[in-house]
């Protein structure tokens, strides 16, 4: 099937209702029937397959093409009939083909459940069991991604902590995010720059108002993601709208300490349109997806270089704040929050290309410039400098990453974390050392690591973790962290040491590894390298 046609196919959707299968269609072997559920939509029935019931595909916003294109979310119409949950919901179009199979379509507000409670012919699902809600919001930037990758399997997750764990797809790049307020005299777009992230607010309510029927409790719902989801929850903390329908947060190497402002936003939109030859409103809502998707070619005004960047906008509507400057917001300080990043961020952003093992002094000088990107403002000569007296064991190559991976994506984390501090409502901070067995282990602890073994998801597609007793010892320290967390708003249990809150001046970090401990200020000497500048945001 081509591209287009998977842009387009909406056979398998229904006006309004979840995923429509024929009968016994997308059961796996060995997969039983779950017991039909009752939504405030309607209906649904999933499949139960060890000792988890997993329900996928289920509506909860109606389709966002056509004329609600640029227009925020609203509940589907609720059908009558008993719909199958047994397949994926489709995703937002996007550049590049997706998950396997996976359909893209405008019409992609659609969330999987996976739940450990017990069934009977009375209660269904609602077993009263009270279950910690753990809700990811996948990566991708703003631009990419669903909540049907297989390293987002809630299946061993669930089952081991006896949680609900939900994924979500919602609008990504400019379908969620083209800010286009400025630029038309149309309250039809004045919402355009973060219905995105309204997606995703109506997707909270839709816990809320549904997550017991399933076994979970809708009081204790935890929003965690990793990368561009990560950026997302912390934006979440700044939206009114959100307020209240989550009580646990948990960035992983994903942080928004800004967003875009409305005039460098405008602009963008104005690229995006000009790349499109487009000036008229009505026939940009009307273009077909794959030629929307062709605007983000664009060169981005702001950076000068790239495609155009998308992503929250600070509009004075849905979000009238920064999430993290000029200090936390406030509004989320009442909600228990974990901040988490990896030893070697940027190793995972160079296609695990061996090449780049073996670069000379010249070359890291060369390319740091374009790693920091207008992040950090500093001399390339004089951070490599820095880092060999630091660690002068390192070749170029490790310098070249560890500085990327503080002035690119650290710095952010330290910013969230010593904010929280700073307003009384710390947050549990860690730092992944553990060393992905992929190639011999000479790609450190990359980004992505923490999501397999998060989930436990350590022989899916993408893991860059594997089946061994190392990684399984190491996902059951991190899985069972966040399952405390989600439980009682603290990640501290058996089998990590004594996590303490992240406080100044000492910045107690977890730092997760065989074995695992409690470190005070680790890279503090790079940390203070990079506060000479002042940190901005990309995209914003």
């Amino acid at each position: 099937m081509d591209r287009q046609t998977r842009l387009d196919r909406r056979g398998l959707l229904l006006a309004g209702g979840a995923l429509a299968l024929t009968p016994g269609a997308g059961l796996a072997a060995g997969a039983q029937r779950s017991p039909v559920v009752t939504t405030t939509n309607g209906r649904v029935r999933g499949a139960r397959a060890d000792g988890v019931h997993v329900f996928k595909g289920l509506r909860y916003g109606a389709d966002t093409g056509g004329a609600r294109r640029f227009m925020p979310p609203v509940k589907p119409q609720p059908w009558t009939d008993v719909q199958e949950a047994l397949a994926y919901g489709a995703a937002s179009p996007q550049s590049g083909r997706g998950e396997d199979g996976e359909t893209l379509s405008e019409d992609c507000l659609f969330l999987n459940v996976w739940t450990p409670a017990t069934a009977d012919r009375k209660h269904g699902l609602a077993d009263g069991g009270q279950r910690p809600v753990m809700v990811y919001i996948h990566g991708g930037a703003y631009n990419t991604g669903s909540g049907g990758s297989p390293l987002y399997d809630g299946t061993a997750l669930a089952r081991r902590g006896d949680v609900v764990v939900v994924t979500v797809n919602h609008r990504l790049n400019a379908f969620g995010y083209l800010y286009l307020a400025r630029l038309f005299d149309d309250p039809g777009v004045a919402d355009s720059g973060n219905v995105g992230q309204l997606d995703l607010v109506l997707a909270l309510q839709w816990v809320r108002d549904n997550i017991a029927a399933f076994g979970g409790d809708p009081g204790r719902v935890m929003l965690f993601g990793q990368s561009g989801g990560g950026a997302k929850v912390a934006t979440l903390m700044a939206m009114p709208a959100a307020g209240g329908l989550f009580h646990r947060a948990a960035t992983m190497s994903g942080q928004q300490v800004t967003a875009a402002g409305p005039f460098n936003a405008t602009h963008r939109a104005q690229a995006f349109l000009d790349k499109l030859g487009i000036k008229d409103l009505a026939a940009l809502r009307a273009l077909p997806a794959e030629a929307f998707l062709a605007g983000l070619k664009a060169i981005d005004p702001v950076a000068g270089s790239g495609g155009v960047y998308m992503g929250p906008v600070l509009d004075e509507r849905s979000l009238s704040r920064h999430p993290f400057f000029p200090d936390a917001a406030p509004q989320s300080l009442n909600v228990p929050m974990m901040c988490g990043n990896t030893h070697d961020e940027t190793r995972g952003f160079v296609g695990f290309d061996r090449k780049m093992l073996d670069l000379t002094w010249d070359e890291v000088i060369s390319r740091l410039p374009g790693q920091f990107n207008a992040r950090i403002d500093i001399d390339p000569a004089t951070v490599v400098a820095a880092y060999r007296r630091l660690y002068p064991h390192y070749s170029p190559s490790d310098v070249y990453f560890a500085a990327s991976t503080a002035g690119r994506s650290w710095k952010a984390a330290i910013i969230q974390a010593e904010e929280r501090a700073r307003a009384g409502a710390p947050a549990y901070v860690y730092q992944v050392d553990w060393r992905s067995p992929r190639d011999g282990g000479v790609w450190g602890a990359p980004h992505t690591i923490d999501i397999a073994l998060v989930f436990g998801t350590l022989t899916a597609k993408g893991s860059l973790a594997d089946a061994s007793p190392e990684s399984v010892a190491m996902s059951n320290q991190m899985s069972d962290a966040f399952i405390a967390f989600a439980r009682t708003g603290n990640p501290n249990g058996p089998t990590v040491p004594t996590w303490e809150p992240y406080t100044l001046p000492r910045r107690q970090t977890m730092v997760f590894n065989t074995p695992s401990a409690l470190a005070d200020d680790p890279r503090g000497a790079e940390r203070e390298l990079f506060n000479k500048v002042p940190f901005t945001q990309f995209g914003t």
